[in-house]
């Protein structure tokens, strides 16, 4: 029976504290497993590629599963990455393509190539619906899925909620328009947005309409999620509530929530969704 493998991002656990050291990756490291996480993802976007193998060996120690995130800034830039998702037995690469041509001829070329050296190298990649990347937006998405039948995105909708300036309800185009994203979805990642903000904190009574939607979007992508895929496999949702800027602060820098409090809310809230999606 397919299950829901739930992740917490290594750069989720920075505190980027000022004056005060961060955690070691083994005190991180044991937090996650001890509080019933699957597994850890390494963002290659926060950890440069010659750091990230220091990480290696908790994996080994600890027994939670690898996950990769890389940003690619050139074509044969994907290559090191892969390399480095085999060694910690990555099941795919999330790509925040940092080749970003300006129109939609330009960019085909790109993600086919990079989907080529993944063939190749034995390694499947998702490509993240993510800002300031080769899928900047909603309607980029929309017509990259159209012109690559093969791509397959990671949902972490959070960025398009912000590049769209959603307001509540969703027309029924815009409904129908992430519903599309979500049908190309192989993996998933947990951050609630609003229309102005991409990480909102949880516990804020403001928030609950837009936790509302996510979870409705997480549970119809689960949905869709299984009705494509064998029972043997496994689905991946990354909870990746990141440091400030991401945070929200206050006037003295202080985040407004408890950020490993809120993954381990999100990690239940998921596990409950993909049941409804059952």
């Amino acid at each position: 029976m397919s299950r829901l493998l739930i992740y917490q991002s290594l750069w989720a656990s920075e505190q980027r504290l000022p004056d005060t050291p961060e955690r070691s990756y083994e005190e991180r490291f044991d937090e996650v497993k001890a509080a019933g996480f699957d597994g850890m993802s390494v963002d290659l976007g926060a950890l440069p590629l010659d750091k990230a193998w220091e990480v290696v060996p908790q994996y080994a120690r600890t027994g939670l599963r690898g996950l990769v995130t890389a940003f690619p800034r050139s074509i044969e830039d994907i290559r090191p990455a892969i390399h480095f998702a085999k060694e910690i037995d990555s099941p795919f690469v999330v790509v925040v393509g940092s080749v970003t041509p300006v129109t939609i001829a330009g960019m085909i070329p790109v993600v086919r190539q990079w989907l080529a050296i993944a063939e190749a190298e034995g390694m499947k990649l998702h490509f993240e619906t993510h800002r300031h990347c080769i899928t900047n937006d909603l309607y980029i998405a929309l017509q990259l899925m159209d012109a690559i039948p093969e791509m397959e995105f990671s949902a972490d909708l959070s960025h398009y909620a912000v590049d769209r300036e959603l307001y509540l309800p969703l027309s029924s185009q815009l409904r129908g328009q992430f519903d599309r994203v979500l049908e190309r979805s192989a993996s998933f990642q947990g951050r609630v947005a609003s229309g102005q903000q991409i990480q909102l904190p949880l516990h804020f009574p403001q928030t609950a309409k837009w936790l509302e939607l996510f979870k409705g979007w997480w549970r119809d992508g689960f949905r869709y999620w299984r009705a494509r895929n064998p029972d043997s496999e496994d689905c991946v949702f990354l909870c990746e509530l990141g440091p400030r800027e991401y945070a929200i602060t206050d006037a003295e820098g202080r985040e407004l929530s408890d950020r490993w409090e809120e993954a381990q809310q999100l990690r239940e809230i998921a596990l409950q969704c993909w049941t409804e999606a059952g």
